[in-house]
């Protein structure tokens, strides 16, 4: 095995931190916590209302962990225990990213929005990834501590980086591209997510727009052009200092165009026009809005001055993030059922979407389309006449069935035909066995909802029914 290169030597990252440390040591990565530390990382003992790392030091030393940043020395440590001193370990790690990104040559892109910001960062990584070593950020890690987390994991050799910034009020993205200095912002939408702490749309569209103050001079926005915040955003740009903006989506004006889409179950055969030029590739992802969001991600390439062919090319590599639309085939007794895995968040945008892609596959013969929708949150009072609004897309796209939890999926769920009506309870919990007893073979299953939902329960009640049959649940594009 080839060990991995120094990431950060004592020296560096005490100089970086303006911490005290003993010399010797290096790490090869960075990790936050205990439980997943690797031989090799440097551990960060982060403090939060309900956790404290320090607790955790000598667990991740035991695994093997170079170091431990630390704010305080925790007892019953060895004397000769490698420790990086610093004064508040979130700082000091602000800090080290913003070391990582100073000493790094990589052209970056960071990726914010209502919908599809983790898509788009993956899908970027695999464009990208043929044209040189990528680091992005890893999960979802986009908040005060993510950003700044996976800045510190990038090598002084990476050649592109791409990291994802999200926020649930006013004021957090700033510091974040502050921080990551990107030399294109993609911005993939604006849509009514985390309106409870907005007064308006209009707001969450300025608070995506800080994004801007970060951009390198010279650098790039990517904008969605199809958006009705598209003139806002762009004039948020140009205040910024940026000149260059690439609109990316179907408009007549958008420099990324969407020509034409052949729609399946499978994926798509995308037709655009990329500054006046054709060029046509496949995806292996459903629906309208990835052939959409992949427009984006061939605009950043555009924007950081890398090879858009072979980005469009590589494309056809991409595979969602769990939970974000991946297909299982589930087998029971006599046949199988499909489950379209997109539990990991929801917003009413992503949620039609969701529908849109579960109407557009045909079941197998005696099969059914079920959408099994968990509350979607942070929507203040607008939260349950948006619930009620999804009635249109389900019948519009002809789902047979459909299985609500939580008291603001309820609203949806009266407002269905009784024909619609598969069942309702008060939380995922309850839920997850009334779907799992009503799925048979030839079906087609969605699962969608808020984090805060827990919507993965049920997806896991589905893909345990295969333990009822000899094969295992098996992926045909996603996890």
């Amino acid at each position: 095995m080839i060990a991995s290169a120094p990431l950060w030597f004592a020296s560096e990252a005490a100089r970086a931190t303006g911490g005290r440390t003993v010399e010797g040591w290096s790490a090869t990565g960075v990790a936050i916590d205990s439980r997943t530390v690797a031989p090799g990382d440097l551990f960060v003992a982060l403090v939060g209302p309900r956790f404290d790392g320090h607790a955790f030091v000598a667990d991740a030393l035991g695994k093997g962990a170079a170091a431990a940043m630390v704010a305080v020395i925790p007892e019953g440590l060895p004397a000769d225990a490698p420790l990086l001193l610093v004064d508040d370990t979130l700082h000091a790690l602000e800090d080290l990213g913003r070391a990582a990104r100073a000493r790094c040559g990589a052209r970056i892109v960071g990726v914010t929005g209502s919908v599809g910001k983790t898509g788009t960062k993956e899908a970027l990584r695999v464009a990208l990834g043929g044209q040189g070593s990528v680091v992005a950020s890893a999960g979802s890690f986009n908040n005060h501590w993510g950003v700044p987390l996976s800045l510190a994991r990038m090598p002084e050799s990476a050649a592109f980086g791409i990291f994802e910034m999200g926020m649930n009020h006013a004021g957090e993205i700033e510091p974040l591209s502050r921080m990551v200095r990107p030399h294109v912002a993609v911005i993939t939408t604006i849509e009514a997510v985390h309106v409870e702490h907005f007064d308006s749309v209009d707001g969450i569209a300025d608070a995506k727009a800080e994004i801007f103050a970060g951009v390198e001079p010279g650098g790039a926005a990517v904008l969605n052009r199809d958006n009705a915040y598209f003139d806002r955003l762009a004039a948020a740009a140009r205040s910024a200092g940026i000149e260059r903006i690439i609109g990316f989506g179907a408009h007549a004006d958008a420099e990324v165009r969407l020509v034409d889409a052949d729609l399946d179950a499978e994926g798509a055969r995308v037709h655009a026009l990329v500054r006046g030029r054709p060029l046509a590739y496949g995806l292996q992802v459903a629906g309208r809005h990835w052939a959409i969001n992949s427009l984006a991600v061939l605009a950043a390439v555009a924007g950081v001055g890398a090879d858009v062919e072979a980005a469009a090319a590589a494309l056809a590599d991409f595979r969602v993030p769990s939970g974000r639309g991946g297909r299982i085939t589930v087998p029971l007794p006599g046949g199988a059922f499909e489950l379209i895995d997109d539990s990991y968040n929801a917003n009413p945008a992503s949620v039609a979407a969701s529908i849109g892609v579960l109407g557009g596959i045909e079941p197998a013969i005696g099969g059914r389309r079920i959408a099994v929708l968990g509350d979607m949150l942070e929507l203040g009072d607008d939260g349950p006449a948006l619930h009620t609004a999804l009635a249109k897309p389900l019948t519009d796209h002809r789902i047979d069935l459909t299985f609500t939890a939580g008291p603001l999926m309820e609203h949806l769920f009266e407002a269905l035909p009784s024909a619609m009506r598969g069942g309702h309870a008060a939380d995922s919990t309850t839920l997850a066995p009334l779907v799992a007893a009503a799925v048979r073979r030839g079906d087609v299953v969605t699962v969608k909802g808020s984090a805060g939902s827990r919507m993965g329960l049920v997806v896991d009640a589905l893909r345990a029914l295969a333990a009822n049959d000899d094969a295992p649940a098996r992926a045909v594009n996603g996890e």
